[in-house]
């Protein structure tokens, strides 16, 4: 799972209000290099949607993002979910993941939720708002004392990408630029593939082709 993550250096963080655009948007992605999504939960859509793509693009790393409630997180699990995301550190959601031998990213900022995280076993984490949060600053100095890797999230484009994955204890990170909702409603799937596409390079660029 991390290893193909760091893989893929982008994961693309998806809030889609229409299932049946799923899976064009799945195929999309993989047409542009990217073989991860993290599905939402902030629309309706989001359970319908990742349970489209489990059974028509299987070959797709299957994230469920924004897991705020225990009931969402077992919408996700039941429509198939490979990893489960939260933009904090929910000790019922993680607990009930660590449970389901489900991998979980919880959002942390502080060392006290990384040393939470960390006294359940856990060592890569999302780290949310990234830029609100400090950004690549902050990074660098909870890298220095801690050993986890991160997914940084919340502020990150074409512009900063590579300053992140240029960091050792990056994994990958989370963006939206290439899937926004604007795009997948107008099933402007060409465009979503070419910003992929560009977002791959980006990738390349920042870590060279023996990691990507």
């Amino acid at each position: 799972m991390k290893q193909r993550l760091r893989k893929n250096g982008v994961v693309p963080v998806v809030k889609i209000n229409d299932a049946e655009k799923a899976v064009p948007l799945a195929r999309a992605l993989l047409e542009g290099g990217l073989d991860v999504i993290e599905i939402t939960f902030r629309t309706d859509a989001a359970a319908e949607a990742i349970g489209r793509i489990k059974k028509e693009v299987p070959e797709m790393l299957l994230g469920a993002g924004t897991v705020l409630t225990l009931a969402n997180l077992e919408k996700a699990v039941a429509a198939g979910v490979d990893f489960v995301v939260s933009p904090g550190f929910n000790p019922k959601i993680v607990d009930r993941c660590l449970e389901l031998k489900l991998p979980v990213f919880p959002g942390v900022v502080t060392p006290t939720e990384i040393e939470a995280a960390m006294d359940r076993g856990l060592t890569s984490l999302k780290f949310f708002p990234a830029e609100a949060s400090g950004g690549i600053a902050m990074l660098k100095a909870l890298s220095a004392v801690y050993e986890v890797d991160f997914m940084p999230t919340g502020g990150i484009g074409p512009k900063n990408l590579e300053d992140y994955l240029a960091l050792p204890k990056v994994a990958c990170i989370g963006g939206s630029w290439l899937v926004k909702s604007g795009l997948i409603d107008g099933g402007q799937f060409n465009e979503i593939t070419r910003l992929t596409r560009e977002a791959v390079k980006l990738v390349k660029d920042a870590r060279g082709t023996k990691d990507v």
